[in-house]
């Protein structure tokens, strides 16, 4: 079994059982992904929010934290979140939490063994993009209607 001498070919040379040579593909690496197809993208941005969301956890652990600590340190932290920055990280957290529940549920549905077919996988993306701004939007706008 020898392999190709130029990597980003990524196939090495086999043989089938009865000795007749065939070129496979290596394990998928990010020059076989097309980025902008929708499933590629959607895969790639499913685990790039879960890494944001646990990051994100952390202002969930600082705010009660500093619950616990007194009204000077919540204070402190309150001022944080209710700034220009905090807005906006709170904003992208709601962004990254809504989409990375809305992909687990499509992930679920297909842990089922449904919408394997490109035009439901597609019609899912699709709905995965339109329920994150939608759900997005909503609760930004119950989060500013409680605020003010």
């Amino acid at each position: 079994m020898s392999h190709s001498e130029d990597g980003p070919d990524a196939t090495f040379i086999g043989s089938r059982t009865d000795g007749t040579p065939v070129v496979r593909p290596l394990s998928p690496h990010l020059q076989v992904y097309d980025m902008l197809q929708m499933t590629s993208s959607l895969s790639i941005l499913n685990r790039a929010t879960g890494i944001a969301w646990s990051v994100g956890l952390i202002f969930l652990v600082w705010w009660l934290a500093a619950l616990a600590g007194g009204p000077a340190s919540f204070a402190s932290v309150q001022w944080f979140l209710g700034s220009v920055i905090g807005w906006v990280v709170l904003a992208g957290l709601i962004v990254v939490a809504w989409f990375h529940t809305l992909a687990g549920i499509r992930h679920l549905v297909w842990d089922a063994g449904y919408g394997f077919d490109m035009p439901n996988t597609y019609r899912s993306g699709r709905m995965v993009i339109a329920g994150t701004a939608g759900l997005s939007v909503l609760t930004l706008i119950i989060l500013i209607g409680a605020w003010i």
